[in-house]
């Protein structure tokens, strides 16, 4: 006997409904897709690991204040990433920072690092607002602000 059809959204008799989505499973799903735009990645997949490994990274060199205020502006999940690392002891340059990440990740490059860092730290401004940023990029070592998607601008 073939299977009655269901009206669309219906949950088949003994199936458990997915949970709702809430406004921040929105927020999450935001930055990912911002991030999948931003660096042109084939999945949703691949964009969610390289932001979660670029938040990761950035997490141990962001301290004090700028830390608690960057963690309240972005999503639960990614504000549970920056948190969850330990601070650095010593910060990174940022052509380091891009080397480390390159290290850490399979199959990556220096290049490949740097386009997945760009991607990620690019869509930032656009969640948390210029001047959080600005209060980051003031606790790092010059050269972070074009991972931001800045200009530098330094004194002659």
């Amino acid at each position: 006997m073939p299977a009655t059809p269901q009206p669309a959204g219906a949950v088949p008799a003994g199936a458990v409904p997915a949970p709702a989505a809430t406004p921040e499973d929105d927020r999450w799903h935001h930055l990912i897709d911002a991030v999948r735009e931003s660096g042109q990645y084939a999945t949703r997949s691949e964009a969610e690991s390289v932001t979660r490994a670029v938040l990761a990274a950035l997490g141990g060199h962001v301290i004090g204040d700028e830390r608690v205020d960057l963690a309240r502006a972005l999503p639960e999940e990614a504000a549970r990433v920056i948190a969850s690392q330990i601070p650095v002891t010593r910060h990174l340059t940022a052509a380091e920072f891009v080397a480390s990440l390159a290290d850490r990740t399979e199959g990556a490059t220096p290049a490949t690092a740097r386009w997945d860092v760009s991607s990620v730290l690019c869509v930032l401004p656009g969640l948390v607002g210029d001047a959080l940023v600005s209060r980051v990029l003031a606790q790092l070592p010059p050269g972070y602000a074009l991972l931001f998607g800045r200009a530098e601008l330094s004194a002659v």
